[in-house]
């Protein structure tokens, strides 16, 4: 009996240590290599790293690069915000994160991008990779030479969305550079990072960083990504008064463990960045469009272009083509006769007219009179009349003075407001909206200053605007460190 019951125990050890070796070992091995990048995003000098040059796979962070070119498609003038796309096959087939599209669909750009930033959608990553560029792989060339461009030496792009991919990879650092990039080349779309919920066009969309962006002070971007290759990955970017940090990590293993993580390093990121420092923008790259002939034996380089090689052709299309200065304006030239277009003349009606021509001859000196006094008719302007009748003056010699009317337009929603606080004084109100104006553009844009007196001061306010925006706008001061609360209708 007790060697009976120490077999069993044997077995319970044996098949303990074999779960162990087939499950957990495997499991454990396949967990997804961690790494970490800190910057002070007014200088780009970096606070703190770890494994930040290792190549690994990005995810939906590739969905930063997507978004990237398709706003400077937007600033060159490719395509517009209301362009209307039609949905491929294949990006209608892409697995989830998707809005849905089906294929054949026709969608303006403005819902893909925000599908793409709010939702990371990758079949409206994928729509918009084909609209721009046609297909996955020329959107993919340019992907890669923008990332040049920018300094993402370590970064190679095969698809516009970030699903798992042979020879898809990317760093920390690298990814970085590219939410810098975004929040300095293009301010007027960053705020698409930091709202909480979008119209999509197909239906209402949540931001997949809600969490971070509710919980940390401060955040307002960028981009989350997961695949089982990569992990849990999230670029985000936060300011405090003057102090703007941007965090990358990769391999989180879990939502929740990544938000924490990059909140921890966010914070090692205030306290270790000076609290001054001079802004320096990144340099906005040169629009460069790198077309890889699939002919291997053509080697000739355009006049303009640069040789990349055997059978690559770089095409330089942001040179100026054509002058914008107007053309001179042709030199006053006397007036020309243009006689009017007249059928074709058979040889019959030649000799007619001959005939005609011999037998009644046509009075030529009274014939150029007619036509000239008919020209002259058609050239001398009308007689001015002989008497003309005055005016009598108007006995009413009042003038009314039209009222201009101001007020805040309420189409669309625009109910709401933000109220930035109370002050003693008119003037006091009045700067302190100005002051605010100019801070916050972004979001305060378009909306109208108006300062209320109450019995105890001054309210300076913000008016015209939706609730969406509103509330955005508060959130971004709070941020700043100004306090604001948000005005209902009414």
């Amino acid at each position: 009996m007790k060697a009976r019951r120490v077999s069993l125990a044997r077995f319970g050890l044996f098949f303990i240590a074999a779960l162990w070796l087939v499950v957990i070992v495997p499991l454990s091995a396949m967990a997804a290599p961690y790494a970490a990048y800190v910057m002070d995003a007014r200088t780009g000098k970096v606070i703190h790293a770890q494994n930040a040059n290792t190549r690994l796979h990005p995810a939906s962070l590739t969905k930063m690069m997507t978004l990237y070119i398709a706003f400077q498609a937007i600033e060159r003038g490719e395509i517009s915000l209301d362009s209307k796309v039609t949905v491929s096959k294949r990006a209608a087939a892409e697995p989830p994160s998707k809005l849905g599209l089906r294929a054949g669909q026709r969608i303006k750009l403005r819902y893909l991008i925000r599908g793409a930033a709010v939702k990371s959608a990758n079949d409206a990553a994928t729509a918009i990779g084909e609209a721009i560029s046609g297909s996955e792989a020329r959107f993919a060339r340019r992907m890669n030479a923008v990332a040049r461009q920018l300094g993402m030496t370590r970064t190679t792009f095969k698809n516009m969305h970030g699903l798992t991919e042979a020879g898809h990879l990317s760093t920390a650092h690298d990814m970085s550079i590219m939410g810098r990039h975004l929040l300095y080349d293009f301010p007027q779309y960053y705020n698409l990072f930091s709202r909480i919920t979008a119209d999509a066009g197909v239906r209402k969309v949540s931001h997949t960083n809600r969490r971070f962006l509710n919980s940390y002070k401060g955040a307002d971007g960028i981009k989350t990504g997961y695949t089982r290759a990569a992990g849990f990955n999230l670029t985000a970017s936060a300011e405090r008064g003057n102090e703007r940090i941007i965090v990358t990590v990769f391999g989180g293993k879990s939502t929740t463990s990544r938000n924490a993580k990059v909140a921890e390093l966010m914070d090692l990121g205030f306290r270790r960045a000076p609290s001054r420092a001079p802004l320096r923008k990144p340099k906005k790259p040169r629009y460069v469009d790198i077309e890889v002939a699939s002919k291997p034996q053509q080697k000739t380089v355009a006049p303009g272009s640069v040789a990349g090689g055997a059978g690559k052709t770089i095409r330089l299309v942001g040179a100026v083509k054509k002058s914008k200065r107007p053309q001179m304006r042709p030199a006053p030239q006397a007036p020309v006769l243009v006689a009017a277009t007249e059928p074709a003349v058979s040889s019959a009606d030649i000799v007619a007219a001959l005939k005609e021509a011999v037998t009644t001859p046509a009075p030529a000196a009274k014939t150029a009179e007619v036509t000239l006094a008919a020209a002259n008719a058609s050239v001398r302007p009308a007689l001015r009349p002989s008497r003309t009748t005055k005016a009598k003056p108007s006995r009413k010699k009042r003038v009314v003075e039209q009222e201009v009317v101001t007020r805040v337009s309420t189409s669309g929603g625009r109910h709401w407001g933000v109220n930035v606080g109370r002050y003693p004084s008119r003037y006091a109100a009045e700067k302190i909206l100005l002051k605010t104006a100019l801070a916050e553009m972004a979001t305060l844009d378009g909306s109208l200053r108006k300062v209320v007196r109450r019995p105890r001061g001054f309210d300076a306010n913000f008016l015209g605007m939706t609730r969406e925006t509103a509330d955005l706008a508060c959130r971004r001061l709070a941020a700043r460190n100004v306090s604001c609360f948000m005005i209902g209708p009414g």
